[in-house]
């Protein structure tokens, strides 16, 4: 029996009714876009000072018993242990499958704003090594950052300085444009071989601004390389450069601040936010961020409820 044979052998048990629905797919009254999916991500938890926190088994049980859909995975919160035991990162997968939640995005570090050609090439290294740790997890986006100069004292002053630092002496911007599009040029072969997509943020060094996230992504022009859309990293012109990025957007990182915020607070319109995101079709991932000194056994669930009334399904 041929492909056609079986077919038309198929559909003949079919009543007329079944048949006209398959023909004209007529959409019931509640189809239509979803809500975006909510993450949380590993972050909003460890922050980088909570060592109670850092395991990351746990903090997929703590997703799971808040009411996230899933959950974005900090690569720093990894021991180097872990990285190294195939045998753990398995058991993530397993643990975040039992519980119902995808493991939906990873986030990273690497840097190419440097004139050290070497320095670069080890950070392509270390990036494709993190699409392949992406792709033994499952995982299918990965946020990726260009790097900075280094020339500030502490992440502290960078941060009281709006993220604008100085370049090295004796280079500018428009060195380190050709040297980060390079760099990821490299990495792009490892991230369509693995089926994952690399996101660059709008963050701190060549990513400050839309216009610099921009750049780089239109050059390397490929459906490898998008952007991972942070709803808080834009401290002039916030509505105006996220407008921007919308479009382009295949991950969205969205802070919150109870409690007020480590080094900045901000009064996010995420109904705004969310309305851009859907002017332009976006029905993709939404990751919470929680950066505020609140403590998180009350800040997440607030914070998850906001974004849920963001970004649920309008008509």
């Amino acid at each position: 029996m041929n492909r056609r044979t079986f077919l038309q052998t198929s559909l003949a048990g079919l009543p007329v009714a079944g048949l006209a629905t398959l023909g004209n797919a007529a959409p019931s009254a509640g189809d239509g876009p979803r809500g975006n999916p909510i993450a949380l991500s590993t972050y909003s938890l460890w922050r980088f000072r909570n060592d109670d926190l850092r395991d990351l088994h746990r903090c997929i049980d703590i997703a799971s018993d808040y009411g996230f859909d899933g959950v974005e995975l900090l690569l720093y919160q990894f021991e180097q242990s872990d990285l190294l035991s195939n045998a753990y990162l398995q058991s993530l997968k397993r643990h975040a499958f039992r519980l119902g939640l995808p493991l939906c995005a990873m986030s990273t570090h690497q840097g190419f704003v440097s004139p050290d050609r070497d320095k670069r090439q080890r950070n392509v290294d270390l990036t494709i090594g993190q699409i392949e740790l992406c792709a033994r997890l499952g995982i299918p986006t990965m946020r990726v950052n260009t790097g900075r100069w280094g020339t500030s004292d502490s992440f502290d002053e960078l941060m009281a300085n709006k993220g604008i630092e100085p370049p090295l002496d004796g280079y500018t911007e428009e060195d380190a444009f050709p040297w980060v599009i390079e760099a990821f040029e490299k990495c792009l072969p490892a991230a369509e071989k693995h089926g994952v997509v690399l996101g660059l943020e709008n963050h701190w060094g060549l990513g400050l601004t839309a216009r610099g996230v921009l750049r780089i992504v239109q050059a390397i022009d490929s459906p490898w390389m998008r952007v991972t859309l942070d709803t808080g990293n834009f401290l002039e012109r916030r509505y105006e450069q996220l407008e921007e990025l919308a479009p382009h957007a295949y991950f969205v990182q969205a802070k919150t601040y109870y409690g007020g915020g480590q080094w900045y607070t901000l009064d996010m319109d995420y109904p705004r936010i969310a309305q851009m995101l859907r002017a332009h079709d976006y029905r993709g991932w939404v990751s919470l961020e929680f950066e505020g000194m609140e403590d998180y056994r009350t800040a997440i669930p607030k914070s998850l409820a906001l974004l849920r009334s963001a970004f649920t399904k309008r008509n």
